[in-house]
């Protein structure tokens, strides 16, 4: 494990993705509370002194504004870690809405759980395929693992939990998802296990279509935008019209590889991963400056290779994933993107053909290096959820 890795996107240098076009005139409060009163009275300082007036009472000088103090998270802590055809287009006047602010601290709850040092006394991992806005399979997944009870709240006390990426697109209620994963992650904190998160390609592609909309970016196939591919790829209107800033900041400091137990978690069956470092480390901290920087050709190039997928599947593939392996560490790759029937070679429908596609559990492959997570709930699968390490 990477040291300081079980921190979320903490360690990552300060960064703020919002909804408008431009960057506001001080940090609003991640997440405020409902009715939450103004901040306090100015207090005396040497530089705003409050003069107190010798003569007559007088009104008192304009005192400077008051700086509100820094908000602490209620429910849904910033730290923690988550597509229609009458899409708004967003104007060409944009301006960059990745600022430098300071990173909003854990709570001291999370600080302990999520300890490096900590994680041999914690309990069991598990693992989430994609699950592509379906909420409702989501909490049954879950249910059935025994980490959430009938109210949806988290009830694996000290246990491990890793999303491997893809909240949104295709299914009814991706930002019902990402609440959801949130809110467990700040359950499981408490509770002194956690609930953690990796960057799947579709997050990459909301934040795109929300970032930069119909600019146009350079594609191997001419001139495209995130937007037409948001909506190509099954981009939910409803999620758009949901979306909001603490969405764009949680998904944009997830984290792409990291290392757990012996098992390395991707999202995607590729490669790609080398081009962006030479350690787990390196890698998120280039993934969160690209996204940082953002540049809309750049954010592109970075979706584009995060959506290549197969590469372990033919008879190359244990040697694809040993150069994974060897960069990073872990025993075996762990990984969702690739929906079990295509590695299978059985193609189904995104709608139907429920007979042509068996998914009963994970697909172990490439000479027993890789596993695949994604059950293809998308065209009548299964939405897996695993305990690590398998059962032989």
């Amino acid at each position: 494990m990477v040291e300081g890795s079980m921190t979320q996107g903490a360690s990552q240098g300060p960064m703020v993705w919002t909804m408008a076009g431009q960057t506001p005139a001080s940090p609003p409060p991640p997440f405020p509370p409902a009715g939450a009163p103004a901040g306090p009275p100015p207090v005396p300082s040497a530089d705003h002194p409050l003069q107190q007036p010798a003569g007559p009472p007088a009104a008192p000088p304009a005192a400077p504004p008051a700086v509100p103090p820094a908000a602490q998270p209620v429910d849904l802590p910033e730290e923690y870690t988550p597509t229609a055809r009458d899409l708004p287009v967003i104007g060409a006047d944009r301006t960059d809405t990745l600022i430098d602010q300071p990173a909003v601290g854990l709570l001291p709850e999370a600080e302990t759980a999520l300890d490096p040092e900590s994680t041999e006394s914690m309990g069991p991992l598990y693992v989430v395929g994609d699950v592509h806005g379906y909420y409702d399979e989501l909490r049954e997944a879950l249910a059935a693992e025994g980490l959430i009870d009938a109210d949806g709240s988290w009830a694996a006390g000290n246990a491990r939990l890793w999303f491997l990426g893809d909240f949104t697109d295709r299914g009814p209620d991706g930002i019902g998802v990402i609440d959801l994963v949130m809110q467990l992650s700040a359950e499981a904190a408490a509770a002194g296990g956690y609930c953690k998160a990796l960057m799947g390609n579709h997050e990459l592609l909301l934040l795109g279509a929300k970032r930069f909309g119909d600019t146009p970016v350079q594609s191997g196939a001419g001139t495209a935008s995130f937007q037409a591919a948001w909506l190509l790829n099954g981009g939910q209107k409803s999620d758009m019209d949901r979306l909001e800033d603490h969405h764009l900041q949680w998904m944009a400091r997830l984290d792409a590889v990291m290392e757990e137990d012996g098992h390395l978690l991707v999202h995607s069956d590729t490669t790609a991963y080398l081009e962006y470092g030479d350690s787990v480390e390196a890698v998120n901290d280039t993934v969160h400056d690209v996204l940082t920087r953002s540049d809309a050709d750049e954010v592109w190039d970075l979706f584009r290779k995060f959506t290549k997928r197969f590469a372990f599947r033919d008879e190359t593939g244990s040697q694809a994933v040993r150069e994974l392996l060897d960069a990073y560490g872990g025993t075996r790759v762990v990984h969702g993107h690739s929906p079990i029937p295509y590695l299978l070679g059985e193609v189904g429908g995104e709608e139907g053909e429920k007979d042509a596609v068996t998914v009963d559990g994970p697909h172990v492959y490439a000479d027993g290096l890789a596993i695949a997570m994604d059950g293809g709930v998308t065209m009548a699968g299964k939405l897996l959820v695993v305990q690590l390490p398998l059962s032989d």
